[in-house]
């Protein structure tokens, strides 16, 4: 699979489990592209999410408020930062894999 590069169309997928799978993609060495991320549907009730995600923007830090946590509202950053959690950094390998691939800077 050489030079070839998976393209996943996110449409009606679920958030988590579709950045468990492009994880597993990134960590075998595969390049991949997800599609059409305003379709991802997130479980659960939507006012609850919501909540949630109101309450992630509320986050900042005390010290040094420039330095941020960076709360990304596209839906296709808002995969991306879910992707980058489910990444495993803990393994050398896999950290080596991420860092050649520029997902891990």
């Amino acid at each position: 699979m050489e030079g070839q590069v998976l393209v996943l169309d996110s449409q009606g997928h679920l958030l988590g489990r579709l950045a468990a799978i492009v994880a597993k993609q990134v960590i075998l060495g595969r390049k991949g592209v997800v599609v059409r991320c305003e379709g991802i549907n997130i479980s659960g009730n939507f006012y609850r999410n919501k909540l949630k995600y109101l309450a992630f923007f509320c986050k900042w830090m005390n010290t040094n408020p420039s330095r941020d946590p960076y709360h990304f509202r596209a839906p296709s950053r808002i995969f991306w930062r879910t992707e980058q959690e489910r990444t495993s950094r803990r393994k050398l390998r896999d950290s080596e894999v991420l860092k050649t691939h520029g997902v891990l800077v």
